[in-house]
């Protein structure tokens, strides 16, 4: 069963945040980090993972991720809060 993500990155003082989808979280993380991947995130040095989601349907990880990118800012730190109140990089959880 394939699985997809919706994830969330920051940038060190979490003043800049980034959504994104994949189906390969530990790889586009690492590419996010290490700027293989060229534009807002590397341009903002947005390479920290904050939250996640997991889902084995495309299309539903499609639709959240578009939902995530439409609320506000207050409602997308309640929701990274919510799992991970410190804002601590959850890269090391995934690999």
């Amino acid at each position: 069963m394939k699985k997809y993500y919706v994830y969330i990155l920051t940038n060190w003082n979490n003043k800049v945040m980034y959504i994104g989808v994949t189906n390969d979280l530990a790889r586009r993380i690492y590419e996010h980090k290490n700027k293989m991947v060229e534009g807002f995130t590397s341009e903002y040095n947005v390479n920290k993972l904050v939250y996640f989601e997991e889902t084995s349907d495309v299309k539903a990880a499609i639709q959240r991720e578009k939902q995530l990118k439409g609320l506000k800012r207050d409602k997308k730190n309640k929701l990274v809060e919510s799992i991970n109140p410190g804002w601590k990089d959850l890269y090391g959880m995934i690999q």
